[in-house]
């Protein structure tokens, strides 16, 4: 394997130009969808090489479960600096396992506490709930969500801005950005690297909710306003995985794009520009992840069958 096992955990350092540029100049729906796929990529081979890695050293601890083949030094010469590699990755990867899982569990957490706050009213795709405390977010759910708004925010707002939150939140819940959402947050947590990436898409997912909801409302200045209200009195959303108008997040560049022509989609940057050079280092970045991982894994099986007995 050399040292191709270890490229897939600092190539998500290639992705971080794009992070910052897909967000000023590709149209909001590509930048959602493109930093989701590459952090997606990025996260699983970094993963699948550390568990590569904790393979070796698992095998080198006394009394491990492993067959007696793999402790083999054929086995060890595979990955440079095993002795510190493979030991040092057994509880990295014990702690991205159980962060995953944390993030898993408090989604799952806050979307059983939504259903069961709206049991008892009525079925239909709003919720208004009788509180004076304000904010507004996108629930999903299997049957398609609803969007869950409080008395108190909707008195804060005029009758076109609450169209426009409607819109948004709607947005959310037929784009499913919840599901990007999750994606980023799970890479952040199995490389911290993708941090960047997590960040920029959380901003534009709301970016691609609000030029939804410009279409809908058919004026971006309401839609500008509804945002800059919500943000002043919402408390944010109940999980970084579910998603809203007043998100946390640079709302005043949300309102600046919103004051600003619409964004074009058919934008293609040439590679010769900053925003081209940085997007095709993000794709080499993660091709290379991909390749190296599967030739890691591919070799480590080919030399494990080897080194196990009969």
């Amino acid at each position: 394997m050399g040292v191709f096992v270890f490229l897939p955990l600092v190539l998500p350092l290639t992705a971080w130009p794009i992070a910052r540029l897909a967000e000023q100049h590709l149209h909001p729906r590509t930048a959602t969808r493109l930093l989701t796929a590459v952090a997606g990529v990025m996260a699983l081979c970094s993963t699948l090489c550390l568990a590569l890695l904790m393979v070796v050293g698992t095998a080198q601890l006394p009394g491990n479960p492993l067959p007696d083949g793999w402790s083999d030094p054929e086995v060890r010469a595979a990955v440079p600096y095993d002795e510190v590699a493979g030991k040092v990755a057994i509880p990295a990867l014990l702690v991205v396992c159980a962060a995953c899982a944390r993030t898993l569990w408090r989604h799952a957490r806050v979307r059983r506490r939504g259903r069961r706050a709206l049991e008892g009213l009525p079925g239909s795709s709003v919720a208004v709930l009788a509180d004076e405390a304000s904010y507004a977010y996108a629930l999903p759910s299997r049957r398609g969500g609803r969007v869950v708004v409080t008395t108190g925010m909707l008195s804060r707002l005029a009758a076109p801005e609450r169209r426009a939150l409607f819109a948004h939140e709607r947005a959310h819940l037929s784009a499913r950005h919840h599901r990007h959402l999750i994606v980023t947050q799970l890479a952040a947590r199995a490389n911290p690297f993708l941090r960047p990436l997590r960040t920029s898409v959380a901003y534009a997912a709301e970016r691609w909710a609000d030029e939804a909801a410009a279409r809908e409302v058919r004026d971006r200045r309401v839609v500008a306003r509804a945002i800059g209200k919500a943000a002043l009195v919402s408390r944010g959303v109940p999980a970084p995985t579910l998603a809203g108008l007043a998100a946390p997040g640079p709302v005043p560049r949300r309102v600046a794009a919103l004051l600003a022509p619409a964004p074009s989609t058919a934008t293609r940057p040439s590679v010769f520009t900053g925003v081209g050079l940085a997007l095709w280092s993000a794709a080499f970045g993660t091709a290379v992840s991909a390749m190296s991982s599967a030739n890691a894994a591919v070799t480590m099986v080919l030399i494990l069958r080897a080194a196990t007995p009969l």
